[in-house]
């Protein structure tokens, strides 16, 4: 027994002075190629079996036939060993370097194209599979970016134009006045008081959006019923209607509350009463309905505009959208429908639209309010 102590003390010795020495040569290598790493561990793990060989026979326990023979297996073992490394290090190295390409070409402006997953390693695999997710990420942001900007162009020419039809009408009018070639001038200062209302209707679309895209919009949320929002409203929207000859009808408004900014839901359903009133013909209808769905409560506005053409219901709400020839516009800048879903998102809702017979249906779909707890009696 105790022979077999002092062996086992002898080749841990010898193993562990060839160990100290290869950690000191990786260390020195740390910046070099895996495959180099690859080939320092099997010299180590070989030179450690041979030094703890060496080191048995230095203290007598070996013979010098057994050494020999223990010396010519140990190197072949380590020829075998160092040429597996090697292939083992270059095929590592080649998928490495495949992934860094991929990745290069990705991060020029080009697509990511992963390695064959046969042909790496389960880590670089996994990598892989790691770069290709964010790639697909990067290049939807990068897409959701374009459209972004592309919006925001149309929106500025747009913005321009309808900022310069007033503003050069305003003109007009005041040199007219100036120069006093006008006969009715009450006519000429109310046609100027509907052109600055018209401005200011625009710009305070444009405030309200760029609070919405900043974040800044800030909710002062009250426990209301859907019933008394929706009649304030509707008799808002009233003097219009019946100056478009379009009837307004208020058809299954369940009084079923919710938590919401009173004045800003308010701004949502009167844009959408306004739009579907213009672009109903006279005699038409316009319906606005609620009602509970589940955990949600469902506000609709049904006109009769025709409908909307299935490409371009997904650009409905965005930023300056005015809709093809079968719905444009006679006054707006396109922010009202864009700001209604900014509203509905800031109250964790959503706004949707889709085609039905006849026309077509906003839908506002909000959190409905958690029912209130009375207090026990006392």
């Amino acid at each position: 027994m105790r022979d077999i102590l002092l062996i086992a003390l002898y080749a841990f010795l010898g193993a562990a002075g060839a160990g100290l020495l290869g950690a000191a040569v990786l260390h020195l290598l740390r910046r070099r190629s895996i495959a180099v790493s690859l080939t320092v561990m099997t010299a180590v793990a070989v030179s450690a079996m041979l030094a703890g060989t060496l080191a048995v026979a230095q203290a007598m326990f070996l013979s010098a036939h057994d050494l020999s023979v223990v010396t010519l297996v140990v190197g072949m073992a380590a020829v075998v060993s160092l040429v597996t490394a090697l292939l083992l290090g270059r095929r590592v190295v080649v998928s490495t370097r495949q992934l860094a390409l991929a990745a290069r070409r990705f991060g020029d402006g080009g697509t990511f194209t992963p390695p064959p997953s046969d042909a790496v390693p389960a880590e670089l695999a996994a990598l892989s599979g790691e770069l290709a997710a964010t790639a697909e990420r990067l290049a939807a942001s990068r897409e959701r970016e374009r459209a972004l900007e592309a919006s925001r162009r149309e929106l500025v020419a747009w913005i321009s134009h309808d900022l310069r039809t007033p503003l050069a009408g305003l003109r007009a009018m005041s040199e007219a006045l100036e120069d006093g070639v006008v006969r009715d001038t009450a006519r000429y200062h109310r046609q100027i008081r509907t052109e600055v209302d018209r401005l200011n209707s625009m710009v305070g679309d444009l405030f309200e959006l760029s609070r919405i895209h900043a974040g800044a919009l800030t909710l002062q949320t009250a426990r209301m019923s859907v019933y008394d929002l929706v009649g304030e409203v509707l008799d808002g929207a009233n003097p219009l209607a019946r100056e478009h000859g379009v009837h307004l009808v208020g058809e299954r408004v369940d009084p079923v509350p919710v938590e919401v900014d009173g004045r800003e839901m308010t701004r949502v359903l009167a844009n959408l009463l306004v739009n579907a009133i213009r672009h109903t013909p006279a005699d038409g209808t316009v319906a606005v309905a609620a009602e509970q769905r589940a955990a949600s409560v469902v506000l609709s506005v049904t006109d009769g505009c025709g409908g909307i053409p299935a490409e371009d219901l997904p650009r409905v709400f965005d930023t300056g959208w005015r809709g093809t020839a079968a719905r444009t516009p006679p006054a707006g800048a396109g922010l009202g429908l864009a700001i209604v879903r900014g509203i509905v998102e800031a109250h964790a809702g959503r706004a949707e639209v889709r085609n039905v017979p006849g026309g077509c249906r906003f839908e506002v779909t909000l959190p409905a309010a958690p029912a209130q707890t009375r207090p026990a009696p006392a």
